[in-house]
């Protein structure tokens, strides 16, 4: 089991995500946003588990869930579904996007793509959201 201090689990994350801190991570911990920590020796620890979470509650914080909405959210996945959750957070770093081409569907939709899509999925891809965008289900 890995086993981090609140700075070293800070430190991981600040590299995915600049506005995260020490600070951030302790007022997670104290609301109840993440499970209670471990005890390894005479020692309370955040574990793999916890950066899970942090991802995870990262990935729904950009996507514009707040943090009571997050908190609900995650009690009601399992330990999988945050994990792939937190695994989603690249898409939110600026690196990703800037090397993916984004395509404006109308004011409420864009999609993300990346550069391997050949043309004809593009156009493929922007017709089937259009057509879902208008209520046709047929695809």
């Amino acid at each position: 089991m890995e086993v981090y201090t609140g700075k070293q689990l800070a430190d991981i994350l600040q590299q995915e995500d600049a506005d995260m801190n020490l600070r951030t991570v302790r007022y997670y911990t104290q609301i109840g946003m993440l499970p209670p920590l471990e005890l390894v020796g005479n020692k309370r620890v955040y574990t793999g588990r916890h950066l899970e979470y942090l991802r995870a509650i990262l990935t729904l914080s950009k996507s514009g869930e707040s943090l009571a909405d997050i908190q609900v959210k995650l009690e009601a996945l399992s330990p999988e579904e945050i994990a792939g959750l937190g695994a989603r957070l690249k898409f939110y770093q600026p690196q990703h996007i800037l090397q993916h081409e984004t395509l404006v569907i109308n004011d409420d939709v864009m999609l993300t793509v990346s550069p391997q899509i050949t043309p004809e999925q593009r156009s493929e891809m922007i017709e089937a959201v259009t057509r879902l965008l208008r209520g046709e289900n047929k695809l």
